[in-house]
């Protein structure tokens, strides 16, 4: 037998990486691939190692074993050529490359020139491994080769092979892309869908809520949370706010409040630590805080040194361990949170601010008429009353308030002399308060968040039969808060005590009241006074308290 290394066939095989490399089914890919091919069953190397992967059960009888150098030679060459050659037989070997790092090598026996033979029989058989008339008749049975046609065929096998691999490369990326895209889209529809829900308005924990169900859609997690802690200064806080912490869940969640804190506890976490990341290796340990918390992703919710809480994701969906992807998704949400409640603390503390404002404006009004106190309060809460009654929204409740806290404050600019008068009050000086209500939307106007109350404050004494002050308005061109608080107004200075005179009694306020129904007063406010009467003299006989402002945004 003559061995030969020479590589004849010049085809290079190109380097064409798959997304994975099983040996078993690469060898079987190989084989099925060259079968149809070649109509012959080759045996398989591995490129590297030389080691037989399959040996062919239809090919001569070949000692496999003396092949694995030369295979390993065509391997690192990357050429298809002929390892050994006797007379009219070839054996070719074919490498094909599965990766990057891994080349099989595909070999099979040819009868490659059709001319008798017998001269050299001990060779022949000796190559193939039989005796001479079974070499005969395994000759006999193959279908001959021109050199030429087999170089062509094999260019044509390791062409179509690259292609088929390259194919399958891409098809894997186009798979991996498809199911990054949708990943990458669901991410930024939920987080466009969480930008949209960034209003003011938006509470907290609703906003939480459903930042929680959106992000259960997106992350393969088996439980979601979301601490809200304290606000700072909302102890001392009279507007409304969260007094104590929040905690929401969404799917299954291992931790109770007790156990959260003394994670958090344990793990020092600060508004500028980086998501923590947390797999078996941590929750294996004997002092972990929770049986059936295997995974676990801590991202703190912050905006520069302010925290306002903490966003959790419990268990793999499917028991792999969180990573990278996971975690830039749940800091990015929570980066948004964060930014989200620092606004809410700051609108937070700039409503104390504007309560407080009020507040000093209304005790302004107070210390101007001692006679008077708590009248401006018992206004606003008795249009408060009225407006519920003719049902307006939250909005208006929270307007109509400050409205009736602050209707009188142009008190502030008439003479005390006038406004003290314990007696009647001459012409010049009814002219006089007349002019307060103009002098309170003078004060106020420059004062932004006070815009929708200016109508209230310049046209609370306009009547509806056109006879009031200080425009003369009639009926609907009234503004309606403006009505409302007209009437609560009235009710109030008759039923209230002055030093000149003791309030009127119900029999004799309720009788004006009916009777300045479409005149004075508009019907429909005065209607909504006696279906409400109960809780108005309620309001008209309770003591003054502080205005406090209801958290309306």
């Amino acid at each position: 037998m003559t061995t030969t290394q020479d590589f004849s066939l010049t085809t290079s095989v190109s380097s064409v990486p798959t997304p994975q490399f099983d040996v078993s089914t690469s060898v079987d890919a190989v084989r099925e691939s060259l079968t149809r091919w070649f109509d012959v069953d080759f045996s398989v190397f591995d490129g590297a190692s030389g080691d037989v992967l399959y040996a062919s059960h239809d090919q001569p009888s070949i000692d496999l074993s003396t092949l694995g150098g030369l295979c390993c030679a065509v391997a690192q060459r990357g050429e298809a050529g002929w390892i050994a050659r006797q007379g009219p037989i070839s054996v070719l070997a074919v490498p094909l490359n599965m990766n990057q790092r891994t080349t099989l090598v595909a070999v099979a026996t040819f009868l490659t020139e059709p001319t008798s033979w017998e001269q050299n029989v001990a060779e022949v058989s000796e190559l193939l491994g039989f005796e001479p008339a079974e070499a005969a008749q395994w000759i006999n049975r193959q279908t001959p080769w021109t050199h030429t046609s087999l170089q062509k065929m094999v260019r044509l096998a390791i062409e179509k092979w690259n292609a088929d691999q390259q194919n399958d490369r891409l098809n894997a990326e186009v798979k991996g892309l498809s199911k990054n895209l949708s990943s990458t889209y669901e991410e930024i529809s939920l987080l466009y869908r969480l930008t949209q829900g960034l209003r003011i308005s938006s509470k907290e924990e609703d906003l939480g809520q459903m930042t929680l169900e959106w992000l259960a859609e997106a992350l393969p997690v088996s439980g979601l949370a979301l601490q809200l802690t304290v606000p700072r200064d909302t102890e001392s806080a009279s507007y409304e706010g969260r007094t104590e912490p929040v905690m929401i869940s969404c799917g299954e969640q291992p931790l109770d409040e007790t156990q959260f804190d003394a994670l958090i506890a344990d793990l020092e976490l600060g508004p500028r630590s980086r998501p923590f990341v947390f797999n078996e290796q941590m929750s294996g340990r004997p002092d972990w805080v929770a049986d059936g918390l295997h995974q676990l992703i801590i991202v703190p919710l912050a905006e520069g040194d302010n925290l306002f809480g903490y966003l959790v994701a419990v268990n793999h969906i499917d028991g792999a361990e969180f990573g990278t992807p996971e975690a830039s998704l749940m800091s990015s949400v929570s980066a948004i949170l964060g930014i989200h409640s620092s606004n809410i603390d700051l609108y937070r503390q700039q409503a104390e601010l504007f309560a407080d404002v009020v507040r000093a404006l209304s005790a302004a009004i107070d210390a101007k008429d001692p006679y008077t106190c708590g009248h401006s309060d018992r206004v606003a809460q008795v249009s408060v009353r009225l407006a519920k009654q003719l049902g307006l929204d939250s909005a208006q409740l929270n307007t109509i308030y400050l409205a009736g806290l602050l209707h009188d404050i142009g008190k502030i600019g008439i003479d005390d002399n006038v406004l003290r008068k314990p007696g009647k009050l001459t012409n010049a000086e009814y002219e006089h308060i007349k002019e307060h209500p103009r002098l309170g939307y003078q004060i106020l106007a420059d004062l932004k968040p006070l815009d929708e109350i200016l109508p209230v404050v310049l046209h609370h004494h306009e009547s509806w039969n056109g006879k009031g002050y200080p425009a003369g308005l009639a009926g609907e061109d009234i503004p309606l808060l403006a009505r409302i608080v007209a009437v609560a107004d009235s009710f109030d200075a008759m039923s209230s005590d002055r030093p000149y005179r003791k309030g009127m009694d119900d029999e004799k306020l309720d009788g004006i009241l009916h009777g300045g129904g479409g005149t004075q007063w508009d019907q429909r406010v005065v209607d909504a006074f006696f279906e409400a009467r109960e809780d108005v003299r309620a309001i008209g006989q309770s003591k003054p308290e502080p205005a406090l402002l209801s958290h309306q945004h």
